[in-house]
C-alpha cells in the first residue's frame, strides 16, 4: 500500500524535498504494513477497554471541618473591600 506523501504534505501545508518525500513515504509504508499485520490478530475473545490499566476514583466522605477565622484573614490582607480581599486587576478592559 502506498500513500501519496506529497498530497498529504500539501494538505498539511508542509513542503518536502524529494529526499524527505522518499524517506517519509518509505516510513509510512512500513507503518501501514505493521498495521496490516495487527489487523490479522484474532481479538474476538478480548473485551473492549478504554483503559489498559484499571482506573477508579478515590472518594472520601464530605465532612464539615472548622475553617479559618474570616476577620483574622481579612485583617492580614494588603487591601480589603468590605468582606473581600481586593487584588490588582489582571485583565485589561
Amino acid at each position: 500500500m502506498s500513500i501519496d506523501v506529497r498530497y498529504v504534505a500539501k494538505l498539511a501545508r508542509i513542503s518536502l524535498t524529494d529526499e524527505e518525500a522518499k524517506l517519509y513515504g518509505s516510513q509510512l509504508d512500513d507503518l501501514l504494513e505493521h498495521v496490516k499485520m495487527l489487523e490479522k490478530l484474532d481479538v474476538t475473545e478480548i473485551p473492549a477497554t478504554a483503559q489498559v490499566i484499571e482506573s477508579r476514583n478515590v472518594m472520601r466522605d464530605d465532612e464539615e471541618q472548622p475553617s479559618l477565622d474570616r476577620e483574622m484573614l481579612l485583617a492580614q490582607a494588603p487591601q480589603r473591600q468590605g468582606s473581600f480581599v481586593r487584588v490588582p486587576r489582571i485583565i485589561a478592559e
